[in-house]
């Protein structure tokens, strides 16, 4: 994969969100797809999520500065509240919905694994790449596109910046750092001002 950026355009998730119901955990695995392609969390946060932190009702998920990343330090960011599907075309709410509906154990991580109480990282990824190679999608960069082996959970984090400034009307590179939460919007800009032109 190497450095180069990659991204997905919405009907490329779509078609992962379809082949994670070709799994053994269909609703979960949907379930994460959709959460990271809305939210934009890094796979480390969203291990780190528990159900108490989601509110179906609202249709927010709160993120506490200790599940951030790089947390503690000097510089740590502020709890977050983000509000899920702001304009319905993920279907996140009804998605979590469904997932946590088919729950029948009390662990308190929103993301647990067959093995343990809570998911890890690698195993959220390893959830995204699945989905990849089943669907075949074969994200963009700019060298042109590559194969469904470099979709990552941080490809999905890509996407939403991208789905921001390319689908959404009315955002900004202000808004994009806003929900990804990066620590400076130099950051946004060095990796995104690109995508308002391409």
């Amino acid at each position: 994969m190497g450095d180069e950026k990659h991204w997905l355009k919405p009907d490329q998730v779509e078609a992962m969100r379809d082949a994670a119901h070709e799994g053994r955990h269909p609703r979960r695995d949907d379930a994460i797809i959709t959460l990271l392609y809305d939210t934009g969390l890094r796979r480390g946060e969203l291990a780190c999520v528990d159900r108490e932190m989601l509110d179906l009702v609202d249709g927010h998920l709160r993120l506490p500065t200790s599940v951030q990343k790089d947390y503690p330090n000097d510089s740590s960011p502020p709890p977050v509240a983000f509000e899920l599907d702001r304009d319905g075309s993920l279907r996140t709410v009804a998605t979590l919905g469904q997932f946590l509906e088919t729950r029948v154990d009390d662990v308190p991580a929103l993301v647990p694994s067959q093995k343990d109480s809570r998911m890890t990282g690698k195993g959220i990824n390893d959830v995204v790449q699945r989905a990849a190679r089943r669907a075949g999608v074969r994200p963009y960069c700019f060298s042109g596109r590559g194969r469904p082996e470099d979709v990552s959970a941080h490809t999905l984090r890509h996407s939403v910046a991208w789905r921001m400034l390319r689908i959404e009307e009315g955002n900004t590179l202000y808004d994009v750092r806003n929900r990804l939460r990066h620590a400076s919007l130099l950051t946004t800009e060095r990796e995104y001002d690109h995508f308002e032109t391409i």
